[in-house]
């Protein structure tokens, strides 16, 4: 359905997407994980036509939306991290007004609004003002209005920033419901658990490049069965950078200053691991051990964790 091939953008100095690309195919939600300033509202701007590209292709059912943008953009939906909502109209006018822009048939449009008002749990508050509603009200209504034309594609740039862990949750089954109804979904996310409990396939971005990309099961493979082990306290650089030479199975991940990042595959146990660590000098204040993850493929892609 949507092909980026070769997608580019800098800002002066700052590439911001470096030539990037991946296909969203008809029906899944796809994607794009990595922390703030990975470059995926960039790519999320380019796709929409907010931005211009420095250079790469984008296509929506093999329209370019060079060629063909205003064809194109009729069959995006776009939900911003910024909530784009009038605050003094109810969650009815406000549908009204963006449906009206697509010049929808005015029984088509209410008949849409009924049917998004319900999916979004907001019927029972579409008459109040939007200045009234929590956060967690005024994203799922900013959702709303993103599918007012069923667009063919949805593009969800990090919709729960900002809201509670409940209203987050709601969020986060109004999509998975919206998915199911056969909508394309691009999801931008940097909460690592989103993309494992929503996204069929996923790109993990850093710096403005794609760095892995497939299904959650595909990229885990590039840690295969391997445990991470962080170790945070006092050690010699040098002796922490020879300790797999000591180890046979272990593997040097990323060092900095007092913290060093080692793979071990999960047959082996960690007791020998820490002994070594201790005979090695290792002055330990903290050890932690993540499992074979999307977290785990983050931190051997990048050396570092994705919350940092």
């Amino acid at each position: 359905m949507l092909k980026i091939t070769n997608l580019t953008k800098s800002y002066g100095q700052l590439l911001a997407v470096d030539h990037i690309a991946f296909e969203v195919n008809e029906g899944e939600i796809f994607g794009l994980l990595g922390p703030n300033g990975a470059g995926k509202t960039t790519t999320i701007n380019m796709i929409c036509s907010l931005v211009k590209p420095d250079a790469g292709n984008i296509e929506l059912d093999g329209l370019d939306m060079h060629q063909a943008g205003d064809t194109v953009r009729k069959h995006l939906g776009v939900v911003p991290q910024e909530v784009a909502l009038y605050e003094d109209l109810n969650a009815i006018e406000n549908l009204r007004f963006w449906g009206s822009l697509y010049q929808m048939k005015k029984q088509e449009l209410k008949s849409r609004i009924e049917q998004l008002l319900e999916v979004t749990g907001l019927t029972e508050r579409a008459k109040d003002r939007v200045k009234t509603y929590s956060g967690g009200m005024k994203r799922r209504l900013n959702m709303a209005v993103g599918l007012i034309h069923q667009p063919k594609l949805l593009l969800l740039d990090e919709p729960t920033v900002g809201i509670d862990p409940q209203a987050r949750h709601n969020m986060l089954d109004t999509v998975k419901d919206i998915a199911k109804e056969g909508t394309t979904i691009l999801y931008t996310t940097h909460y690592m658990d989103e993309a494992e409990m929503l996204c069929n396939r996923l790109a993990i971005m850093d710096h403005g490049r794609i760095l892995a990309i497939g299904s959650q099961d595909e990229i885990k493979q590039i840690v295969g069965e391997n445990r991470l082990l962080r170790v945070m306290g006092s050690f010699d650089k040098l002796i922490a950078e020879s300790l797999p030479n000591k180890l046979k199975e272990l593997a040097l991940i990323s060092i900095a200053e007092n913290e060093v990042v080692y793979s071990l595959p999960v047959e082996y146990g960690t007791g020998e691991f820490l002994e070594t660590l201790i005979k090695s000098g290792f002055e330990i204040d903290n050890l932690s051990i993540n499992e074979p993850s999307l977290d785990s493929v983050f931190i051997k892609l990048t050396g570092r964790e994705l919350r940092d």
